[in-house]
This record gives C-alpha cells, sequence and structure tokens, in this order.
C-alpha cells in the first residue's frame, strides 16, 4: 500500500485524484498524524508539496526520508518533497529569481525508470533544488531547474521539482513509480 503524505499543498486533491484514478491501494495522512501510523503498513511514500514553511513538517518528512533510505521502501518527493529529500541528503535549496507557474518542457537525460524523452511538467514554486550531494543522481533538467527529477544512490527514492498530479506526462510518470517495487 502507498503512502501519500499530504503537506497542505493545493495540490494534493489533485494528486489524491490521480492516485485514485490510477486505481492505486493508498491511504493519505497530514504530516502532523504520520507519528501515529505504523510505517511498516506501506510498500511506498510519496510526500505533497506545501502552502508554506512549517518546522514540524519539514522534521516529520526529513524523517521520512531517512526511514525510506534505511528500509530501502521507494519514495517520490514532489517539490518540496524532492526538496525536503534534498536538504536531508546533503543537497541545498535557494529562492528564484522569479517564480515559476505552468506547464514547462523537462529534458530526461538519464535512463531511469520512471519517464523518458521530454516531458511537460507542471510547476509551482518560488525556491529549487540547487546542489545535490554526489549520492544523487540528475536525471532530468529544464532552462530554469537544474534539477527536475533527481535519484538518490541508484534507489528507488526521487524527486522531482514539479507537480507531476498536474499534467498527463506526470500522470504517467505516477503510474509508474506506483510499480516500482
Amino acid at each position: 500500500m502507498l503512502l501519500v503524505v499530504d503537506n497542505g499543498s493545493v495540490y494534493t486533491p489533485s494528486l489524491l485524484k490521480c492516485i485514485q484514478d490510477l486505481n492505486f491501494d493508498f491511504e493519505s495522512h497530514t504530516f502532523s498524524n504520520v507519528s501515529s501510523i505504523n510505517l511498516d503498513n506501506y510498500s511506498s511514500i510519496i510526500l505533497s508539496g506545501r502552502r508554506k514553511n512549517n518546522p514540524e513538517m519539514n522534521i516529520v518528512n526529513s524523517k521520512l526520508v531517512k526511514y525510506s533510505v534505511e528500509e530501502n521502501k521507494p519514495l517520490l518527493g514532489i517539490c518540496y518533497g524532492a526538496e525536503i529529500l534534498a536538504l536531508t541528503l546533503g543537497g541545498t535549496i535557494k529562492k528564484m529569481t522569479s517564480s515559476r507557474h505552468g506547464l514547462y518542457e523537462i529534458d530526461i537525460t538519464k535512463n531511469n525508470p520512471l519517464c523518458s524523452g521530454k516531458i511537460k511538467g507542471f510547476e509551482s514554486h518560488s525556491y529549487m533544488v540547487s546542489k545535490l550531494d554526489s549520492s544523487f543522481t540528475q536525471i532530468a533538467t529544464s532552462n530554469d531547474c537544474k534539477f527536475e527529477i533527481f535519484q538518490y544512490n541508484n534507489k528507488n527514492i526521487f524527486g522531482t521539482q514539479f507537480h507531476p498530479e498536474m499534467s498527463s506526462d506526470g500522470k504517467s510518470l505516477l503510474e509508474k513509480f506506483s510499480l516500482i517495487k
């Protein structure tokens, strides 16, 4: 079963609808509820985006990243989820000179189980991953974001700077993520 962590993004309802439409077996819990559930009941985790910074949210999501690494469980961090993935494992983020909002072309630069070629991804953010630890691999880039998709240590742990739930190419990426064991 898939665990979706709701970090309060305006796009989380679309993420949940997309996952439901794809017939995934999933549960959604707010970040503030995660400590009350047994993570061993889930085969993979998706960390949603967020609306605003919250120190408690950062702690909970960082613990989930570390849990996924230690337990070798697939994880997909979306927007904020990708940023906390990078920050937890040695990367940095920075404020962009201008916000990105809308569909953007993303170039896939490395073979991976999620996507290939060029895809359209929906972006809505003013921060971006700016540096990754050497244990990460860049998978995709765009004109303004160097790390549109990245992978941790050849594990099934990925970050997407964009919101896959908001485009048809992204929905295909979510579907492929759900097939990873």
